[in-house]
């Protein structure tokens, strides 16, 4: 599950800690290579003063000028003593990262984003995070760069996912019953499949739960959401095959609330965005039942695609949250990082399988540490 995105994010880590090697060589190259010593310093054996013939002088007197010392300079080897603790003190030193020494870097991250099927204004967001965090960062040489590198994805990424963190458990437990909520998006989905999980679910979890098979446009469609509430053992509200989903509707809200049932989960036929009528027909759906939350299900392996279509629904029939299935066969990772941020709504389960306990509670810091497991 994600695995090229792991793969990414893995070379930009190790792309960071190059960098910081190559700075830290930088700063050790040994300082006494760069002593120049004197000429003057430069001096062979010592002449002997009797080879030297005394000079005769006539002047009567002495002079009274002062001699002038010439100024001490320290010698070759003080000045190799400097170096040697100049070279020393580098190994104490820390490595300070500006944003020329990772620029190339970042930008190939933001590049193996946009790859990874995450939206551009959300790639953005995470390098800038992930930016703001290392630039002006002091590593001290030798040190786990790593860890720092890791450290600073997984707040960027953490942070873009974790928009309007929604607890449902929490939400149906202290919410008036019976809870409505409404299932949306395209064909194809897994929409249905999903229903039966969040029922089955919450069947486990001890509420009483009754579907309305509000697609009444799919062939096969209350045929197949039938043989589910069967299987799980719940309450079906149907009618035939062509009626008005907004009447399945309002009869399962009826009847839940004749009922004292808990949850009404109402499946809704899937559409396209970009088709008016049917996106009419939704909001005529919505309008008359007035759920309490509205859910929008596309797939993970859709990347960007489903990301759009979560925008789109979200401008058309406000959502509550998300929820994304097969996302264990997806290897981006893309959609998951992306959905929340842009719709600014939770995502709150992911289909992980073809089971009916195979729905998740979504966890962005489960999410996070599967990408650097």
């Amino acid at each position: 599950m994600f695995n090229k995105l792991k793969d990414k994010l893995s070379n930009f880590k190790q792309s960071i800690g190059k960098t910081i090697d190559e700075k830290a060589v930088d700063l050790e190259e040994p300082v006494v290579e760069s002593v120049e010593v004197p000429a003057e310093e430069l001096v062979a054996e010592p002449i002997e003063e009797s080879v030297i013939p005394e000079e005769k002088t006539s002047t009567p007197e002495a002079s009274t000028t002062p001699v002038v010392q010439p100024e001490s300079k320290p010698s070759f080897k003080q000045k190799i003593g400097f170096a040697q603790k100049a070279k020393a003190l580098v190994f104490e030193r820390e490595v300070i990262l500006d944003e020329g020494d990772i620029s190339d870097s970042l930008w190939e991250l933001e590049v193996a984003l946009l790859e990874s099927d995450i939206a551009i204004t959300v790639a953005e967001a995470i390098v800038e995070a992930v930016k703001a965090e290392l630039v002006g960062s002091r590593k001290k040489i030798g040190s786990n760069t790593g860890e720092h590198v890791e450290q600073a994805l997984r707040t960027a990424i953490y942070n873009v996912m974790s928009a309007n963190v929604f607890d449902l458990d929490e939400y149906i437990e202290k919410a008036d019953k019976p809870v409505h909520i409404v299932f949306i998006g395209i064909n194809g989905t897994g929409k249905t499949t999903t229903i039966s999980k969040m029922a089955k679910r919450l069947k486990d979890m001890k509420y009483s739960v009754v579907i309305a098979a509000g697609d009444t446009f799919r062939a096969g469609a209350i045929d197949q959401i039938a043989i589910h509430a069967e299987r799980i053992g719940v309450k079906l509200i149907k009618h035939q095959e062509g009626g008005d989903p907004a009447a399945v509707v309002y009869d399962a809200v009826q009847h839940a609330k004749a009922h004292n049932v808990d949850v009404i989960l109402s499946d809704t036929a899937g559409r396209m965005h970009t088709n008016v009528n049917l996106m009419a027909q939704l909001e005529k759906v919505c309008r008359v039942s007035t759920p309490d939350l509205i859910i929008f299900v596309d797939e993970a392996v859709a990347g960007n695609d489903a990301v759009e279509r979560a925008e789109q629904f979200n401008a058309a029939v406000p959502i509550d949250g998300s929820i994304l299935t097969k996302t264990d066969a997806d290897s981006k990772g893309g959609a998951a990082i992306s959905i929340a941020y842009i719709t600014g709504k939770p995502i709150l389960f992911l289909g992980m399988g073809q089971g009916y306990d195979d729905l998740r509670k979504f966890d962005p810091q489960w999410f996070v540490d599967q990408l650097f497991e």
